[in-house]
């Protein structure tokens, strides 16, 4: 089954993701789908980028996230399917696989510029429209050799010669009317599920956990992770603070006035 590596991978004792239900509806092939990118921050920084497709969410992990920008290609590692609640998905992944905060960075629809995805997939060429918050108009997802994980020195040797495992990606914007040098990721950072930043979405749940149990320490990720859990801490103790000192004025008895 399409699902079988997502929950191979996960431990749904621990983790707060949904399962996925076992029955995987199939729409017509040119009907609107779901799509989401999901800023995740784990063992480093990225943008995770799902398409509905056959009842499930097809994924691609994008270290540097989406860019509106035609000229820059974005490496995009393909990775196990996810279920289509995962589309709605936003918290904290305590341990084991994919441990950290998932944001839900973008969600809209997504149309099919081909008759035929599958085929499109097994090609490695696939044309879409994406009507989001943030990224919207024309895209192609190309799969590549791996090139772009390749130093420069390998790359001018020449073609390389392992056998490709059909992960490595490309994720492209075509130019059109939503194409610019803006950089989306900077400009909009915020869900758009909840409006909150990584160490809001942390202090909804438990930062007690992250100080015993992160994901990461070290580099620039750990710095992140670190400035994150000190404002989730913050924010969580002023909104202790404030609760108690509202429940006080509630039990002060009201002062009688002397006649």
């Amino acid at each position: 089954m399409a699902l079988d590596e997502y929950r191979r991978k996960r431990d749904f004792t621990k983790s707060p993701e949904p399962k996925g239900k076992k029955t995987e509806a199939r729409r017509p092939k040119k009907a609107s789908r779901f799509f989401c990118v999901q800023k995740h921050l784990a063992s480093h920084l990225h943008y995770d980028f799902r398409l509905e497709h056959n009842g499930t969410l097809l994924s691609w992990a994008i270290p540097k996230g989406p860019s509106l920008d035609p000229k820059t290609k974005r490496l995009a590692m393909h990775v196990e399917d996810h279920p289509i609640e995962y589309g709605t998905f936003e918290g904290v992944i305590p341990e084991g696989y994919g441990a950290g905060i998932v944001m839900l960075w973008d969600r809209g629809t997504w149309e099919p510029e081909t008759d035929d995805v599958d085929a499109a997939l097994k090609k490695g060429d696939l044309k879409f429209t994406l009507d989001g918050f943030k990224l919207k108009g024309s895209w192609v997802l190309v799969r590549t050799r791996g090139y772009a994980r390749r130093s420069e020195r390998d790359r001018r040797a020449g073609p390389d010669p392992r056998p490709s495992d059909g992960r490595s990606w490309l994720l492209i914007k075509h130019k059109d009317d939503w194409s610019g040098d803006l950089d989306i990721a900077q400009f909009a950072p915020l869900s758009v599920k909840s409006e909150l930043d990584f160490h809001e979405i942390l202090a909804e749940d438990t930062p007690a956990i992250w100080r015993t149990n992160r994901p990461v320490e070290g580099g620039e990720t750990g710095a992140m992770l670190r400035d994150i859990i000190e404002k989730a801490a913050a924010l969580k103790a002023a909104k202790a603070a404030a609760l108690k000192a509202q429940r006080s004025r509630v039990k002060q008895p009201a002062r009688r006035t002397k006649r």
